[in-house]
């Protein structure tokens, strides 16, 4: 609501939007003081995936400058032709003989997202690993290597650079299924192009502080534990000026040593040793 001049009650007034109608309503006489207002807000909803293939959606999807024209293109529906119409087949095929630039990304981006949806990861970490394919992309090195591969060391190096580390099992399990020797090889490759074309590429510090949280709720920890076998790894880092040598096996060892010193029933050796091969 918003406060405005009523010309019935002559003073300010609060007024109601009726979005569906577009009217500007007085909340206190009722007057439309404005009527079929349009409504310049950005479409938040989209229904291309109900019945009969159609969306009335007004807009298309959010802009993306890493697309050509900002991946504002403009496509013939499979809908129907006005009211109960035929299809447009001949159109539709006509328009799909183009060839669209930006289809390997638009496909890179799609699972890119999905994984870090996921993983529960934030826009700032998919933009940045979108970014990332973009670039090897292109510098056109990445034909004939696998996507899948490729898409998640994109994810794995971003996750690095925005300082929220996932391990290679995490990525892989987000997508796929990918090994960890699959994405590893994709990241030393996309690494090595970059550097070649960019100079030094930043990956970003990887402590075992880093997976405390995830590792401790995975085995279903209690607070207090969680508490003490992060304060094992901050003592740890601070007496170790290793600290980038095997982080993981750092945190396992850690979660490991306060659980045997817990009273209540706690996770086997052979459980934390399964966050060795993460």
């Amino acid at each position: 609501m918003s406060r405005q001049m009523c010309g019935e009650c002559k003073r300010n007034t609060e007024l109601v939007h009726d979005h569906a109608a577009g009217d500007l309503i007085c909340a206190e006489c009722g007057l439309v003081v404005e009527a079929h207002s349009v409504d310049e807000t950005s479409e938040w909803r989209t229904f291309s995936n109900e019945a009969a293939n159609t969306d009335p959606v007004r807009v298309g999807g959010p802009t993306n400058q890493l697309l050509t024209d900002g991946g504002l293109t403009t496509m013939i529906s499979a809908g129907k032709n006005g009211q109960g119409g035929g299809e447009l087949p001949g159109r539709r095929g006509w328009a799909s003989q183009g060839s669209n630039p930006d289809r390997d990304l638009i496909n890179a981006f799609q699972a890119i997202g999905d994984m870090a949806d996921r993983l529960g990861l934030v826009a700032t970490i998919r933009d940045r690993a979108n970014e990332i394919f973009k670039k090897v992309h292109d510098l056109k090195s990445i034909r004939g290597r696998s996507n899948d591969a490729t898409y998640a060391a994109c994810l794995y190096i971003a996750c690095r650079q925005e300082d929220k580390p996932r391990t290679f099992k995490e990525i892989g399990a987000a997508g796929n299924n990918i090994s960890k020797k699959e994405i590893g090889r994709a990241t030393k490759f996309i690494v090595k192009q970059l550097e070649a074309d960019m100079g030094a590429v930043d990956m970003g510090a990887v402590n075992a502080g880093d997976f405390m949280r995830r590792f401790c709720s995975h085995l279903g920890m209690e607070a207090a534990a969680v508490r003490a076998a992060m304060e094992v790894v901050r003592n740890t880092e601070q007496i170790d000026i290793r600290t980038s040598r095997a982080p993981i096996s750092k945190a396992a060892a850690a979660i490991y040593m306060v659980t045997q010193l817990c009273s209540k029933p706690v996770p086997t050796k052979g459980r934390v040793s399964v966050l060795l091969v993460w």
